[in-house]
């Protein structure tokens, strides 16, 4: 499955490829030894592997390797069938995946399909790093929190998690986007948020939140929106970015019915950008070799979360 053209195209296909626990751990075996087989202990070449298990012996010295160590599938019982079957479901999904309806689905416990889908998240999460360029809207909102009359604006910070968006638009289209939970709406986190995901040099249109006022100084070509008094000129002025927010609010409340911790946040919003920038991929199931891949280079990081309540998600 080293190919485009191996790639299954239809679900059934799919189901068809990895019907075994053999065919999926031989898909391992091919992801863990891309270049042949090379045993970490003594170097050597050849190994046995086995078809009932996880796990390759070398010839040599008879070292066994296993082929999910430090992988999401690191220290499972559960069946690689099960695993694959959820991943193909998270990645060929356009609206994501809640851990009740992957519970149920497969007949895993809430906790175990939780954990597994922040495994999932924390791949995705390293995904297209490279800098959006030439004309990019930046803005910010707020998420999470309970609704409070006598905090507006840019006023609930501390009381909301501030959340940063950069979007490319070309002509009537946008491109890719980034977004990421920051600190404040301070000159240090939202310009070294831009710093962090624009490319220098690129146009950068934002409204007149001073915090802005030093991207100049930071090569970029900085457009400042006029809004006025009236709230609504912001949409009007920077359209995309706040059709990007939108989105996303309405993303975290159907898909997730937007509960939602503050420590998972940016997880949640590494798996709305990945989603968002591959919305016109032709293959999903191209998706699915690509998380796998990410699974072997750069092993998954997650936090777990226990005895606190979920943040609900509703933006200012």
């Amino acid at each position: 499955m080293s190919g485009i053209g191996d790639l299954p195209s239809t679900q059934l296909e799919f189901e068809q490829r990895f019907s075994s626990e053999a065919a999926c751990i031989e898909y391992l075996r091919g992801q863990r030894w891309p270049s042949g087989f090379r045993c970490p202990r003594c170097g050597g070449s050849r190994a046995w592997g086995l078809r009932s298990r996880a796990l390759d012996q070398c010839a040599s010295c008879g070292h066994q390797v296993s082929l999910t160590a430090g992988t999401v599938f690191h220290g499972t019982r559960k069946p690689l069938r099960i695993w694959f079957r959820v991943i193909a479901q998270f990645v060929a999904s356009k609206s994501g995946c809640s851990a009740m309806d992957i519970a149920r689905q497969h007949g895993l416990k809430y906790e175990t399909a939780w954990t597994w889908l922040h495994k999932l998240r924390s791949c995705v999460g390293q995904f297209g790093r490279a800098l959006l360029d030439g004309s990019v809207e930046v803005d910010e909102t707020y998420l999470g929190g309970e609704d409070d009359e006598a905090h507006k604006g840019r006023s609930l910070t501390g009381h909301k998690t501030p959340v940063a968006a950069a979007v490319e638009w070309r002509g009537e289209a946008i491109g890719r986007i980034r977004v990421a939970a920051v600190l404040n709406a301070t000159a240090l986190s939202l310009c070294g948020f831009v710093r962090q995901n624009v490319a220098g040099g690129s146009r950068v249109k934002t409204d007149g939140l001073q915090a802005y006022r030093l991207l100049p100084k930071l090569g970029f070509r900085h457009e400042r929106a006029v809004l006025g008094d009236n709230p609504k000129n912001a949409v009007k002025q920077m359209p995309n970015v706040h059709r990007v927010f939108s989105l996303l609010r309405r993303w975290m409340l159907g898909t997730y019915q937007g509960a939602c911790h503050p420590i998972h946040l940016q997880s949640y919003l590494d798996e709305f950008v990945f989603r968002f920038n591959r919305r016109r991929s032709a293959n999903r199931w191209l998706l699915f070799q690509r998380l796998l891949e990410r699974a072997f280079t750069r092993p998954p990081t997650y936090a777990t979360l226990a005895g606190r309540p979920p943040l609900s998600l509703v933006a200012a």
